[in-house]
């Protein structure tokens, strides 16, 4: 399901613009006439794939619901540079006004798209099958839409916030006193409060694999185990993936597997040969370089 079908687009839009514009865009009301009307062509200048171009057609309506806008290319469609991928025509004023806003938005979507199809096409040269995660480690406010763009990468999206996933981390088993007390806690918790969610552990070595094997053995439900930090980065950089493939094989075909630490594009497929159900990175997100996107404007 597409995340943009349940953030509030318009208010977002709405602070986005009070940021940019506020007043006025002075610049373009000082040299524009107001019946100037044109046309915008959306350039797309790397290779990648494109994302955010329902989100930016939003921006262009909130500025101006007379500006029509018409694409060539769609979101998630992959693109080469010189891809002319649509077009908005109207008033020159609102087109120029809107412009840095939607392409703001589909740049930063359309990089985290173009990366991910990246980090899964990698990946899946070794496990066809494997999941590319994101984190929480987006941008304030534009989680959705970081996530919707990794959706349409090709990845898959891990929780939205902390809200409907228990992931019990290192620090949250320190501080519950223990693997064991924080996963029995989790349990009870969600069963006094009536809750269906997942439960995610994070371990990060082969002892702590154990324990959580153990637990599990025990009558414990853990859906997914963290694997994470048991890749190896050495100074020549290489990756050693040991301690992860034995991880993996303790749990096989018992518990889905996550991998996370050391991913990049150079380790995913190494990764991803360990044979882990699922890896995540937060670079997707967090790193993100920005696809090539401009709006050329010539008049009617």
């Amino acid at each position: 399901m597409s995340f943009t079908a349940s953030i509030d687009l318009d208010s977002l839009i709405a602070r986005a613009l009070a940021e940019d514009v506020a007043s006025g865009d002075v610049t373009t009301l000082a040299t524009i006439p107001a019946d100037r009307q044109a046309t915008a062509t959306f350039l797309v200048k790397d290779d990648g794939v494109l994302a955010g171009c329902r989100v930016a057609e939003r921006v262009f309506d909130a500025v101006d619901p007379a500006l029509a806008v018409a694409w060539a290319a769609h979101d998630g469609d992959r693109v080469v540079a010189g891809t002319r991928a649509g077009e908005v025509t109207g008033a020159a004023r609102a087109i120029l006004t809107a412009e840095r806003l939607a392409l703001n938005l589909m740049q930063r979507m359309s990089g985290i798209a173009t990366a991910t199809r990246q980090m899964v096409d990698a990946a899946r040269t070794t496990n066809p099958t494997v999941e590319i995660l994101d984190t929480r480690k987006t941008a304030p406010g534009l989680r959705l839409l970081d996530k919707e763009a990794v959706r349409l990468g090709g990845g898959t999206n891990h929780r939205v916030g902390l809200y409907d996933m228990v992931l019990i981390k290192d620090n949250h088993i320190e501080a519950a006193g223990g693997l064991a007390e924080a996963l029995r806690a989790a349990h009870a918790y969600l069963h006094a409060q009536a809750l269906d969610l997942e439960v995610e552990v994070e371990v990060r070595t082969l002892d702590e694999v154990d324990a959580l094997v153990a637990l599990i053995d025990g009558g414990l439900r853990v859906d997914r185990a963290l694997l994470d930090n048991l890749v190896v980065r050495h100074d020549d950089g290489s990756f050693d993936t040991t301690r992860l493939a034995k991880a993996v094989q303790r749990r096989a075909g018992s518990t889905h597997t996550e991998a996370s630490g050391n991913v990049t594009l150079d380790s995913v497929a190494q990764i991803a040969a360990t044979g882990v159900t699922h890896i995540s990175s937060g670079a997707l997100t967090h790193s993100v370089r920005a696809l090539d996107v401009s709006l050329k404007v010539g008049l009617r």
